[in-house]
């Protein structure tokens, strides 16, 4: 399994003035589902912040994402390792299969992958 980038995610309701704030650092708009939106560096596309208010389809807000190449085996490692899943492995209608554990310092982390 190989990590493919690592996206903070910010608890925010400012969402314009958050694009227009990080658009002053160079970053640029690359998704918006209305609830969640990731700004992204042009130069280095892996480069990404994301801001939502809530999560879509799950209890809690995710502090960080990580996309992986293999979003079952990473739920499998965690599962078996005995870490708390926070929100259940799925597929989610935007073209992610993903879930949520929570790490050693109390972090809630979205693993994903891209279907």
């Amino acid at each position: 399994m190989a990590v493919r980038r690592v996206v903070p995610n910010v608890q925010s309701t400012a969402v314009q003035e958050s694009r227009e704030f990080y658009g002053l650092l160079g970053f640029e708009e690359v998704m918006n589902h209305g609830w969640i939106m990731t700004l992204g560096s042009p130069s280095i596309p892996a480069a990404q912040v994301s801001f939502m208010a809530s999560d879509k389809t799950a209890p809690v807000t995710p502090d960080m994402s990580v996309e992986v190449d293999d979003v079952d085996a990473a739920y499998e490692i965690m599962r078996e390792s005995g870490a708390e899943i926070v929100h259940p492995l799925q597929d989610e209608e935007w073209g992610v299969r993903r879930f949520f554990v929570r790490d050693p310092n109390g972090r809630v982390v979205n693993v994903l992958g891209h279907r």
